[in-house]
Parts: C-alpha cells; sequence; structure tokens
C-alpha cells in the first residue's frame, strides 16, 4: 500500500514538472514575443529588413563592371524570377524537405535533433533549423561568444521565424535567406557568388552549380570550393542525392551529374580588378564627396577648394549623395543602399583602351625606357639631376611612405628610421608584368618603383560629352594615382591650339602669313626670354599658320603671344573648361601650365562641335535597388568660339596629322579617318601627349614619369609622338575595327566646302602677310 501511494506522489510530481516546464517554456515564449527577452524586431523592420546592398555599376552596354560595398558586404539583391529554379530546389531538398509544410518551425526535425544530437551525441542527426529560423540568424543573431549564448538564441530566432513566415511568402523567405547568405571570397548572396564562382547570373546556374552553391551554405569554409575542390564535389553529390531524393532530378541524372568534375570560372569581386577601376575610384570619390569647407584643405591646397567648390556648385553629380536625402531624411549610400548607377562607359571602348595602354606602355615603352637607364647610376632620373636633387627627391619619398609615417608615429628615432630603410627586407615588388619575391633595401625598392611610366587617357563623345573609356594609369594594383582627373602635367604643345584660336577669334585666318624667327623678350629686371625650336625648317621664311601649327613651331607661337598677350589667352583657355591655375607670362605659349587630361580632352570638343564645348558626362542615370529612377544627368554645352573659328581649327589641326608631328597615324598605323590632332612634348622629355578629334570621338593621352626628372633622355622616344601618340592610334584603330561600335573611318567633318577650299593654303595668294620688322626687342 506504502508503495502505491510513493509511486502516485511520484506520478504527481512529474505532471507537476511537466506542467510547469511547459508553462515556463510558454511564458518565456511569450516574453520573448513581448520583447521582454533578447531582441525582436519591431514589425516596421520585420516588414523592411535594414539590409546592406552593394551598389552596383552598369556600362553603357549593359555590362556590370563594379561595385561599391563595405568590408565584406559585397551583396546584391535580386529577385525570385532572378534565380535559377535549380537553386530554390537544391536549398528546399537539403536544407528543409518540409519547407513548405511548416511555419517557421518544424517540429519532427526539431525533435530529431533533440534526441540525436542532444539525447544520443550522434553528430551526423542533422539540424533542426528551418531555412526561416536560419533567415532569422542571419538577419537577427549576431555572432554567439559560447554555446550557451547560442542556446539562448535559438528561442529568440523561433519566435522571428514564425513572424517571418507571417510577413512574408514562403518565395520571399528563399529569396531573401539567398540574398543574404555569405558565400566568402566577397560573394555574398546569390547573385554574387554566381558571378564569384562561376562568372553567371543566377538565372544561369545550372543544376551542378546550384548544388554546389547550396551545398556552401552547410560550412562555407569547410566547403570552400577554392580551398578544398574534393570537399566541395562531395558535398555537391550529397545535395544531388537529397534532391533526387525530394524527386527534383531522376535517378539517372543524379548518376550523371555526379560524375561531372567540380569546374570553377573564379572571378573573385575587388574593387582593384575588373575594367575601369580608376574609373570607379573617381566616380565614387566624386559621388560621396561632401561640401567644401576651406579649413578642411591644406594651406597649399586653394586651387583644389577653388575647383570642387566650383564642382559642389555646378555639377549635379558631384556629391550626389550628400546633396540627395532618401525618403527617410538620411543621405544616401552608395555601400549599403543597393544603388545602380548607369555610366557612359562602353565596356569594349574601355577594353580596347586598356588593351592600348598595356601594348604600348607595358610592352614596348617601358621596356625600351628599362633598356636606356640599364647600368646608368642616375636611372631612372635623367642624366641631366646631380647626386644632390636625387638624394632630395629620394627622401622626400622617404618620408611621404607609408612604412616611413608608421614609424614615425612609433616613436622611432630619425636614426632607427634610416637604418630601417636601408636594411635588406625581404618583399614583394612588381617586376612591370607580375609580383615577384626579392630581397632589397625599403629605399631600393623607392627607386624601384619610380622605373615604372605613368599614363592617363580618356575618351569622349563629342555630340553628348559621354565618357567611353578612362585609363589613369598602367595598373591600378600598383600605381592607384589617377592621372585624367587628379593629376596635372605640363601639357606642351597641346597648348597651341588655344592660341591659334585666339588668333582666329581676331580675325587671323589659316593661311595668314608670320616670320619664322627668333623672337626675344626682355621682361625687366635684366630677364631676357628668346625660345628655341627644335627644329630648321624654313627659319627666315614667312609660313602660314596652318604650317606653323603643323610643324609645332615654337616662335610663331611666341608672335602669337606678343600680339594678343598672355592675358587673352588665359581668359579664353578658362572658357575652354580648363579651371587649373594658368600664369600670364609669354613662355605659356609653350605649355609649361599643368592641367588635367580631362581638362585637355574636354576643351577639344569645342573644335569638333562646332566651337561649343561639352562637359564630361560620367553617369546618366541613378536607381534605387527595386529599379526607380532617383537621378537623371543630361549633357551641358557651353559655347565658347564662333563656328567659324572652328573650321579654321579643324583644318589646322587636320593638318598636323597629314603633314606635321602627327603624321606617323597615317604611314605607319594606316588611319584613314578624318582626324585633327596635336602632339605635345615638355622640357626635357618630362612629359608626352596627344590630343586627336574624329567626328564621333576625342581622346587624349599623357605619358611620362612620377616625377617630372624622371624621363626618356633621347628625343626619339621621348617625345609626344612615340610616347602618347600610339596609344591613341591602337585605342581607335580597334574602335574602327569593331563595327557594332558603329564608328566609322568613312564620317567627314562637318566643314562647309568652301571653308575647306579657303583654308587650304595650297596655291593662293596670302593675305595678312606680317613683316619681322619688331621681332626683336619687345618688352612684356
Amino acid at each position: 500500500m506504502a508503495n502505491s501511494s510513493n509511486t502516485s506522489k511520484w506520478i504527481k510530481a512529474l505532471w507537476i514538472l511537466f506542467f510547469l516546464s511547459v508553462s515556463a517554456i510558454a511564458l518565456m515564449f511569450v516574453l520573448i514575443a513581448n520583447g521582454v527577452i533578447g531582441y525582436i524586431p519591431e514589425i516596421d523592420e520585420l516588414q523592411n529588413p535594414k539590409n546592406k546592398f552593394a551598389t552596383e555599376l552598369y556600362t553603357s552596354d549593359g555590362e556590370m563592371f563594379g561595385r561599391y560595398f563595405y568590408g565584406k558586404d559585397n551583396r546584391v539583391a535580386v529577385g525570385y524570377n532572378e534565380i535559377s529554379p535549380y537553386v530554390f530546389q537544391a536549398l528546399v531538398a537539403t536544407e528543409d524537405e518540409r519547407y513548405y509544410d511548416h511555419s517557421g518551425i518544424d517540429f519532427k526535425s526539431l525533435v530529431r535533433s533533440i534526441v540525436k544530437r542532444g539525447l544520443l551525441r550522434q553528430k551526423s542527426a542533422g539540424g533542426g533549423s528551418t531555412i526561416t529560423q536560419q533567415l532569422a540568424k542571419q538577419l537577427y543573431s549576431p555572432t554567439a561568444k559560447s554555446l550557451f549564448q547560442r542556446a539562448l538564441q535559438k528561442p529568440i530566432e523561433w519566435v522571428i521565424a514564425v513572424q517571418l513566415e507571417k510577413y512574408y511568402s514562403k518565395e520571399e523567405i528563399l529569396v531573401m535567406y539567398l540574398n543574404q547568405f555569405d558565400f566568402l571570397n566577397n560573394a555574398v548572396g546569390i547573385k554574387s557568388a554566381a558571378q564569384v564562382y562561376f562568372n553567371c547570373a543566377p538565372a544561369d546556374l545550372n543544376i551542378e552549380q546550384s548544388a554546389m552553391l547550396v551545398g556552401m551554405c552547410k560550412n562555407p569554409s569547410y566547403f570552400n570550393p577554392n580551398r578544398f575542390p574534393e570537399r566541395a564535389q562531395g558535398r555537391r553529390n550529397t545535395v544531388l542525392e537529397q534532391m533526387e531524393k525530394n524527386g527534383n532530378i531522376t535517378e539517372p541524372q543524379l548518376d550523371s551529374l555526379q560524375q561531372i568534375p567540380l569546374t570553377l570560372d573564379f572571378n573573385k569581386i575587388d574593387h582593384r580588378t575588373g575594367i575601369a577601376p580608376y574609373f570607379r575610384e573617381y566616380l565614387r570619390l566624386m559621388l560621396t564627396a561632401k561640401k567644401p569647407v576651406r579649413s578642411e584643405y591644406a594651406s597649399w591646397q586653394d586651387q583644389k577648394f577653388k575647383e570642387d567648390s566650383i564642382a559642389w556648385q555646378t555639377n549635379p553629380l558631384y556629391g550626389w549623395c550628400n546633396k540627395n536625402t532618401k525618403p527617410d531624411g538620411s543621405n544616401y549610400n552608395i555601400y549599403t543602399d543597393g544603388l545602380r548607377i548607369f555610366t557612359t562607359i562602353d565596356s569594349r571602348m574601355q577594353r580596347y583602351a586598356e588593351e592600348a595602354v598595356s601594348e604600348h606602355i607595358t610592352g614596348y615603352l617601358q621596356q625600351a625606357f628599362f633598356k636606356e637607364k640599364k647600368n646608368k647610376s642616375y636611372a631612372p632620373f635623367s642624366k641631366d639631376m646631380t647626386p644632390e636633387e636625387i638624394d632630395d627627391i629620394m627622401n622626400r619619398s622617404k618620408r611621404q611612405s607609408e612604412r616611413y609615417i608608421k614609424m614615425s608615429r612609433a616613436g622611432h628615432s630619425k636614426a632607427e628610421i634610416d637604418k630601417a630603410f636601408n636594411t635588406p627586407t625581404e618583399m614583394r615588388i612588381y617586376d612591370g608584368k607580375n609580383m615577384v619575391d626579392t630581397t632589397m633595401t625599403p629605399m631600393d625598392s623607392i627607386r624601384w618603383d619610380k622605373y615604372f611610366l605613368r599614363c592617363g587617357f580618356m575618351s569622349i563623345s563629342p555630340s553628348n560629352g559621354h565618357v567611353k573609356a578612362y585609363v589613369g594609369g598602367p595598373n591600378f594594383a600598383q600605381f592607384q594615382y589617377d592621372m585624367v582627373n587628379v593629376g596635372k602635367r605640363q601639357v606642351g604643345s597641346t597648348i597651341k591650339p588655344y592660341l591659334y584660336t585666339l588668333a582666329m577669334e581676331q580675325g587671323m585666318s589659316p593661311c595668314d602669313e608670320v616670320p619664322n624667327v627668333q623672337p626675344t623678350f626682355y621682361l625687366g629686371d635684366s630677364v631676357v626670354w628668346a625660345p628655341r625650336n627644335d627644329s630648321e625648317k624654313r627659319v627666315g621664311e614667312m609660313v602660314s599658320l596652318r604650317w606653323a601649327l603643323s610643324q609645332s613651331n615654337n616662335w610663331v607661337s611666341a608672335y602669337l603671344i606678343r600680339e594678343f598677350g598672355p592675358h587673352a589667352l588665359v581668359k579664353l583657355m578658362h572658357s575652354f573648361g580648363i579651371l587649373s591655375n594658368l600664369d600670364p607670362v609669354v613662355a605659356l605659349c609653350l605649355g609649361p601650365a599643368e592641367v588635367s587630361v580631362k581638362e585637355m580632352v574636354d576643351a577639344y570638343t569645342t573644335f569638333v562641335n562646332k566651337g561649343i564645348r561639352v562637359d564630361p558626362m560620367y553617369v546618366t542615370r541613378i536607381e534605387d535597388n527595386k529599379g526607380n529612377v532617383l537621378a537623371t544627368f543630361a549633357p551641358k554645352f557651353n559655347e565658347i568660339i564662333s563656328e567659324e573659328t572652328s573650321y579654321k581649327m579643324l583644318t589646322m589641326l587636320q593638318a598636323v596629322v597629314n603633314e606635321g608631328t602627327g603624321v606617323r597615324l597615317r604611314y605607319k598605323y594606316s588611319l584613314t579617318a578624318p582626324i585633327g590632332g596635336k602632339t605635345g612634348t615638355t622640357q626635357n622629355n618630362s612629359d608626352g601627349w596627344f590630343i586627336g578629334v574624329t567626328p564621333q570621338l576625342v581622346s587624349g593621352a599623357w605619358v611620362g614619369g612620377e616625377d617630372r626628372s624622371i624621363h626618356f633622355d633621347s628625343m626619339a622616344e621621348g617625345q609626344g609622338a612615340s610616347m602618347a601618340l600610339p596609344i591613341w592610334a591602337l585605342y581607335m584603330t580597334k574602335v574602327f575595327n569593331d563595327k557594332s561600335l558603329g564608328y566609322s573611318q568613312d564620317v567627314p567633318f562637318d566643314i562647309p566646302k568652301e571653308a575647306l577650299e579657303q583654308y587650304n593654303c595650297k596655291n593662293k595668294p596670302q593675305t595678312n602677310k606680317t613683316s619681322s620688322d619688331n621681332m626683336f626687342g619687345d618688352e612684356f
């Protein structure tokens, strides 16, 4: 009787314990649901999760060529119809086979997991988390620091999973999960994963590719196909088995698919790789620019502050993120808002430009520079540099280096820093094509980097200002400094078309003749300036302006600056859109002014557009991640010179190519198109330029060393026609050969027949001949 009584008490106690446990669990879930325990997102947040999506850049021909994102958040949202159905089949079959039958929690799987994993300690028992629970974890659970913390997170995720199922359809939850998952290698979300691992869109993933990516969901690091291909293939085959078990594929399909080797087309997404990296970086800086405040600029950055201030006021793209707000009042963020930016860059033309730079700079010119400087004690500097001057440059570069700055901030003495910079160290350096391991001192590595030539190239459509190609240097991974928009160098003789334009605007004609004699200018304080000419052609003769520009004659340029004055030239050049500082001195006629490639190319559009300049255009529109248009951009035109002057200038610029310093475009590169242009070479061959215009494109190239003291010693390789013109020629040859682009060598300049005949200057009486009197002894 006593035993029966004791048994009854135990049963009663167990029931009480059971009810208390159930009540406690129920109370816990009530408290969780009401936000008393843990974090439960508000309804608005559940309906609109705060995802961070990368911004995508698109070319004008529809190619996605870059993204902006923070850290590893290279995530781009895609919709259900943009994902291969095989991905959904594989995901459900492997991760949650009763997905369409539960409401966020699969109690059968949960019990199985508790019994087998918790009680029987079976590691292969499978997980109990549904896809919805995994999504809840991705969205709202921080990384747990311990098993106990993870155990506390689980019930919170169950509650959130049930909530998610209330607000989203099953298809929407699958898409959210796939958009959220981190597949490693900067591949966050299914769109990035498809691009990184298979170089395709998520809609184009086949069965075995879908199975591999879904297989990574179990443990992306463990099943990383790059590091562990055999392991990843085994996991892929397991997913395929689950798909067969779920009825998604047949047994013969399974057998066939499992025999397919794991094949990747790996394309790691990195800010330094892909086409147009200089353009992407410049656009990033432009979009995120803040309103200029003088106190935030260095004392020597007056010109930079001026140009940024003008851009802020006149360019809607400059600082766009900080000028525009979202519906919630916050500014747009290119790293997290998932914008879609449609640029003017043409992917084909961009590749042609990069190929042209690589073929000429890397493939030829750099090797010629190495050859000229080989075994020279002063290399890579000019032979005219003294050892003291070279030491000054090297020490300045040392102080600007990251190593020096870190050591200085760490409190190292000057002696310690100097010793470190002169101690051989193992390092990786760029050899012109690849990164190689070597041992050298940090000072030697700084000097080695200076051996490499830099360059800038840009191509614009003069009809609408669209920038079609943009190459800011020979290799963005090694040399990030942008020589299209950021860097400025002396322009040399490419300045002369502005001077001749000034003369044409004042009534002169290409056929007017002036004396080809050396002028002398007395500039005050006993300063005498007498420009030199590199050529002795027709010295002492009367020559036409057309001939003088085609031969890049310095004496005639000096004659024109005497006639019209440097202040008038400065004013005209500024109207051409050149914002750079221009000193109004007589020597300006020979191009000592430092101007960017962008400014020069943009200014030359005036000659093609009948006197109207068009601003460079980088972006046509910006959309949000749902395709809503946030901003559109239109060309901006400015009338600079008369239509008649533009005809005069085009005829003279064509003479440069047909019979002057740019003639190698004809005999060496066999280009037959109507082409106008101007070569430019600065003092000591420090800078080589070529700006070329065709009826449909205006493009320009600059080539030089990191410092002006780094250049070819010989004129043969150091002139603009040798350094820069070949890039232009190679690019245009590729563009013309690609018929899909629509550029033809048969399209003529829009110049009236009468103007062509009038400014031909052949077998015609000359007017406005000016004698050589007063060419000596002019004072400025």
